[in-house]
């Protein structure tokens, strides 16, 4: 553990502008919602009347979970901030914990540390005391804002709580993923993998009778989170499940580490088929990426199966006008199913977009690491290689949503009988690729023109997940919520496609993929 009090100064410092910006986003969402929340049910009744039909609502109890006291309005009031903020959280803690382990031993930075008085388990600790840390933080800055923002006490600590609690959980994870993993994209890719699995163990069982497999539920720390019940009876002693796994956890990443050799992962890299198969840049380029894009398309189709299924059973869930207000809320317009379809399509357009940003990415990281230089030695022009990545990024995004689609409507279409259905929920996935689209554009104008601000990505997709959330809450300016090229996307299945804003959103992909390239052509290669 020599030199883990350095390493932590060491990581809070590269990361003294991705933590605050990621905290002072969950902490907006949480407040917004319990201030937006409380006004649209200003009577008990109210409250009781959306809270049952929620509950009575397949659909939303698979994405959000269950509301434990119909009568809180705190409970119906942090429903969704609970869920969704528990994912991003966990993806939070992953993206901390890789970049200061397994990303810092794929770069060699790891190695040059070594050289220097510190232990072994020293950078794993740091990362892991540095992501633990944020989420302590983040939950007590949670709590004390639910508190000024109207609700209990008691209540807004155990929130705090439950948000802290999936991010340590997801933090011992994500130690553990980096010493399996021989890559960065690996570990992440299986720290996400498992988000997902448990998201499904959790979602399948809040949705179970009680004959059913609820004890899923109890095999998720995203199932944990919400069994905390905040302003719901508040369970205190859930903490002592979470914090005793990712004590077990980070201790067998503790375990691993001090059995393999610097740079090597439990799982080997495989070798490559006896004969050559590579034709060019672009298979190159699939090759590198194609066991992330099969990962991501599987959990995209899980997805798509369980939206699929449970989205019919909306139908008639209309009770009050104050539910239909807070369905109208949650991204949906028109029919009801429809609206659960646009939402869910509007939710995973953000997490394909998040994959395209990934991949376009991938060009900064062959440049620094030195690997695009011996391509480019070759006769292979700069634009072409870019392309190369850019076109698995452009089309993985259309794979995935593709597959989402026809998974969520092949399963809606046979539960209704109705196979015009698969069409119209394809429909709902296929409007989400433009604003996917323009993410990969960012990242390839950025790495073209100013290759150190390739993170504009993430920071980009942060401001539009702020705008899409808080936006309808506080009532921001139409132009600001403009920015954001989700605001621009038809609601479909609901509404009639528009494709004047889509032709628009690809114009924009166009400008930022030239502007990429003309600056790629011109400047200095690493």
């Amino acid at each position: 553990m020599n030199g883990t009090g350095e390493l932590i100064r060491l990581a809070l410092r590269r990361d003294r502008v991705l933590l605050p910006a990621w905290l002072s986003v969950f902490v907006l969402l949480a407040v917004g919602s319990a201030a937006a929340t409380e006004g649209m049910f200003p009577t008990a009744d109210s409250v009781v009347a959306a809270a049952t039909t929620m509950n009575g609502t397949p659909a939303l109890v698979a994405v959000y979970g269950r509301i434990y006291d119909p009568t809180s309005i705190g409970a119906l009031a942090m429903l969704k901030a609970l869920a969704t903020g528990a994912m991003f959280l966990a993806v939070f803690s992953i993206v901390v914990v890789v970049r200061h382990t397994r990303s810092d031993e794929e770069t060699g930075r790891r190695e040059l540390l070594g050289a220097g008085a510190v232990g072994r388990h020293a950078p794993l600790a740091a990362a892991m005391a540095v992501a633990a840390g944020a989420n302590v933080l983040l939950g007590l800055v949670t709590a004390a804002g639910l508190v000024g923002a109207g609700l209990p006490v008691a209540g807004s600590l155990v929130f705090g709580l439950a948000w802290a609690s999936v991010g340590l959980a997801f933090t011992a994870i994500a130690g553990i993923t980096a010493q399996v993993a021989t890559t960065s994209r690996g570990a992440v890719g299986l720290a996400v993998a498992t988000l997902g699995v448990v998201f499904l163990f959790r979602a399948i069982g809040d949705t179970a009778d009680v004959a059913g497999p609820r004890w899923l539920s109890w095999l998720s720390p995203l199932g944990w989170g919400q069994q905390f019940r905040p302003y719901a009876g508040n369970r205190w002693w859930v903490l002592l499940i979470t914090a005793g796994f990712a004590v077990i956890a980070a201790g067998v990443a503790h375990l691993v580490v001090a059995r393999r050799d610097l740079g090597a992962g439990v799982l080997p890299d495989r070798p490559g088929p006896a004969t050559g198969t590579l034709n060019g840049v672009f298979g190159l380029a699939w090759r590198l990426h194609r066991g992330a894009l099969l990962a991501w398309t599987a959990g995209f189709v899980a997805y798509g199966v369980l939206v699929g299924s449970v989205a019919g059973t909306i139908g008639d869930a209309l009770s009050s006008p104050q539910t239909a207000e807070l369905f109208r809320r949650l991204g949906g317009e028109n029919a009801l199913t429809d609206a659960v379809f646009a939402a869910m399509f509007g939710f995973l357009g953000v997490i394909a977009a998040a994959y395209g940003l990934q991949t376009a990415m991938r060009l900064h990281g062959e440049e620094v690491e030195l690997r695009a230089e011996s391509l480019l030695a070759t006769p292979v022009g700069r634009v072409r290689w870019a392309s190369s990545h850019v076109v698995v990024a452009l089309a993985g995004v259309v794979v995935l949503l593709v597959s989402a689609g026809l998974a969520a409507g092949t399963v809606h279409a046979a539960r209704t009988g109705d196979l015009s259905a698969v069409g119209e929920v394809l429909a709902g996935a296929l409007v989400q690729i433009p604003a996917a689209w323009v993410l990969v554009g960012i990242v390839v104008a950025a790495y073209g023109l100013a290759p150190r601000l390739v993170v504009a990505g993430w920071s980009a997709l942060a401001v539009f997940l702020v705008l899409g959330e808080l936006g309808p809450l506080f009532g921001f300016d139409q132009w600001l919520m403009d920015l954001s090229p989700w605001a621009h996307l038809p609601k479909v299945p609901g509404s009639a496609i528009t494709t004047t804003p889509l032709l628009w959103l690809l114009a924009v992909v166009v400008a930022g993929l030239a502007a990429g390239f003309a600056g790629l052509r011109r400047r200095d290669i690493a």
